[in-house]
């Protein structure tokens, strides 16, 4: 029985709120007799709305799951898109289909996969009154018609804009074409009624749940819970929005995203006014980014009304926040972008906020598409450098300035009152000098708090001995020499080790004691030592356990060798006065000199030993940043470096980079702290937390 009180028990507001959530149930408020007010907790009001919201949703839990998975295709991911601005005649449907035709022509030729046309292709967009017709959309569906049986002869998807009737209401749709079948029919969620913008004149918005239309005597899927799922690569998972459905805060693609879409198509007419196209670029950069997807955005261009205001024809192609392709504005043509869905999966796998789930509401149509990776890629053989030189200074000069944040801040918490690193002449310890000079700047300290010791052992050059004092000298910070050749003779005595015998111990004797006398020595002057090892050798395991891999603070623990060169050569440019010296270290011959010299020369050269480090820091990003398998690694080192290395090469080195990377791990386990830089990073407390006793069998099994 209902819980009944009179309107005047209202006064005592406590008193029935508490009564709500002893019973949570409704209490009702009677004046007269009538029992038109219900109060009731807030917890009992959210159990009602769900169960409504349920109850609404059984109804629409049966969109079709259309998918047979067939024999995967042999991609590496790969997926070639393109979008494209046809020459648009205002309403005359005949003309923009040959147009469409001349396009997948071309798309074929060029082994696109995915291609997209502009909003309301068959039409134009701007028909405004006309779309009522009847007479144009008798030809609209005529050309439908067509485009179906022409599909047969392309094997790539692609998606054509058209008004379509469906009951009493004209829809903003884009049909999907593959292999003579219409697969769906995507119709536009959000119509703009601002500005320039009137469509809710012509048409009413796509439902919100899964539906069906009649197009031509067939049923198809129909609205906007569409996602079309490659039978053959199964992680391309194809979802497709309208123009303004990208401008709005809740668009249609968010939702397709987070239910397993990895591309995105987007039929748009926009219009172009000053500004525009850089927040256009900036709009799809940052969906794909928010989305971690492919973006495909497809713009009408000329042929368009001009009645009122003109359309540019901007295409975009982006991958999780980079714009991989862009047409020139006011010029209609394909643009042509390969996306990595392969990339992308993994990155959302990384990304433990991105959280993918199961809705129900969207249909699921397959298509069986065979991808390859019969693709032209214009890869970089230095991927952790920038190619545009304004765009790489800057950068490098905000890498050491955050190298020097982090050693400051290491600094002021050690209440040191120096910095210490031993400085052999080559390239790590010298950016390691250039950041402590660069930390003593910020702290606005004399850099002669910054000691630079040169330790002098076996194999250590007059080159780089010479360029140690000189660089000391050039940047003013105070330089110290102590000679370890004795203490590393006494110790090798007293282990009974032939002093003649190279081996293993010979070398790390003499690592062993420079690191010895630098802590002791940063000991003794309140200082903090300094690390100098970097990303590319501590993923090799080039380091000697104890040894130079021991520091307080390591500064250049995520700076990879190539870009400890480019840091040195930027700062070389910007400091005439240690331009000289710092060229001469960038020339000089990597070397851990710890063996005896021949002819005075250095006779150790490391990429001997563990390869170019320029596909060192290949493998390392694209094996550890994307996760790659190693045959994708290999397909992807041969486009960056096919006129300087060859495949025998590249699997060389990279079965050395694997084997020693696996075998290192219990040095990078128990690193120094470091600041990260870039996106890679192997700091145990970080990025890589990974067992030291794991098997790379069968990677190298793989790789043969």
């Amino acid at each position: 029985m209902p819980k009944i009180k009179p309107i005047k028990d209202l006064r005592n507001t406590i008193d029935i709120s508490k009564e709500c959530h002893e019973s949570n149930e409704p209490i009702f408020i009677t004046k007269n007799g009538y029992q038109d007010m219900v109060i009731m907790s807030d917890e009992y009001y959210e159990s009602i709305i769900n169960k409504h919201d349920n109850n609404i949703n059984k109804e629409y839990i049966s969109a079709p799951k259309r998918y047979n998975p067939k024999e995967m295709s042999d991609c590496f991911g790969y997926v070639k898109c393109a979008s494209t601005t046809i020459n648009t005649k205002v309403g005359d449907v005949e003309h923009n289909l040959n147009e469409i035709i001349k396009n997948l022509e071309l798309a074929y030729k060029e082994n696109v996969k995915i291609l997209v046309f502009p909003e309301l292709t068959l039409t134009g967009y701007s028909c405004r009154d006309l779309f009522y017709s009847n007479s144009l959309q008798e030809q609209t569906l005529k050309a439908i018609k067509k485009l179906k049986t022409i599909s047969k002869k392309y094997p790539l998807l692609f998606f054509v804009g058209a008004p379509i009737f469906k009951n009493n209401g004209i829809y903003n749709c884009a049909l999907a074409f593959y292999n003579g079948e219409i697969l769906g029919v995507s119709a536009k969620t959000h119509l703009p009624t601002y500005n320039e913008f009137y469509e809710s004149r012509q048409f009413i918005p796509s439902p919100k749940y899964y539906d069906t239309i009649t197009i031509n005597g067939e049923e198809l899927p129909f609205g906007n819970k569409l996602l079309y799922k490659d039978e053959r690569y199964p992680s391309l998972i194809i979802g497709c929005e309208i123009c303004e459905d990208v401008w709005v805060p809740n668009n249609p693609s968010l939702d397709m995203s987070l239910t397993g879409a990895t591309l995105i198509v987007n039929l748009s007419a926009s219009n172009e006014i000053v500004g525009k196209s850089n927040y256009r670029e900036s709009l799809i950069s940052s969906t794909s980014a928010r989305e971690i997807c492919g973006y495909v955005y497809c713009s009408a261009g000329e042929g368009e009304s001009t009645t009122d205001v003109v359309y540019s024809g901007h295409n975009i192609i982006a991958e999780n926040g980079r714009i991989i392709a862009q047409s020139e504005l006011f010029k209609n043509s394909m643009t042509i972008g390969v996306i990595d869905i392969n990339k992308l999966c993994n990155d959302r796998r990384r990304m433990s906020t991105f959280k993918e789930r199961q809705d129900d509401r969207f249909a699921l149509i397959g298509f069986d598409m065979p991808l390859d990776n019969n693709v032209n890629l214009d890869i970089s053989p230095n991927p952790f450098l920038v190619s545009d030189e304004v765009k790489a200074k800057k950068r490098y000069r905000n890498i050491i300035k955050m190298q020097a944040s982090g050693l400051k801040s290491r600094f002021i918490a050690a209440h040191s009152k120096t910095l210490v690193l031993g400085l052999s002449g080559g390239l790590d310890s010298t950016l390691a000098l250039l950041v402590a000079k660069e930390c003593m700047s910020q702290l606005n300290m004399d850099p002669k708090n910054v000691i630079a010791i040169t330790l002098p052992a076996f194999g250590t050059s007059s080159r780089t001995h010479d360029n140690a004092l000189k660089l000391a000298d050039a940047l003013g910070v105070t330089f110290k020499e102590i000679n370890v050749k004795e203490s590393v003779l006494l110790h090798l005595k007293d282990i009974q080790h032939d002093v003649d015998n190279h081996n293993t111990t010979y070398e790390n004797a003499q690592a062993r004691e420079r690191t010895q006398v630098l802590m002791d020595y940063a000991n003794d002057v309140n200082g903090l030592m300094v690390g100098t090892g970097d990303l590319s050798e501590l993923c090799l395991g080039w380091t000697t356990y104890n040894g130079d891999h021991m520091s307080m603070y390591g500064v250049n623990a995520s700076i990879p060798k190539t870009l400890v060169q480019a840091l040195v050569r930027t700062y070389a440019d910007d400091h005439i006065e240690a331009k000289e010296v710092l060229y001469d270290i960038l020339d000089t011959p990597i070397s851990p000199e710890l063996l005896p010299l021949k002819n005075g020369e250095i006779e150790q050269k490391t990429e001997d030993k563990v390869g170019p480090y320029e596909l060192v820091d290949f493998f390392i990003y694209y094996y550890l940043r994307r996760n790659f398998s190693l045959k994708k690694i290999v397909f992807l080192a041969k486009q960056a470096y096919k006129d300087k290395y060859d495949e025998e090469a590249i699997k060389k080195w990279l079965r050395v980079f694997i084997k020693r990377f696996y075998a290192s791990q219990f040095k990078r386990s128990c690193l120094p702290d470091g600041v990260k830089i870039g996106s890679v990073s192997i700091s145990p407390r970080g990025d890589l937390r990974m067992p030291s006793d794991a098997s790379c069998e069968s990677l190298l099994k793989e790789l043969d």
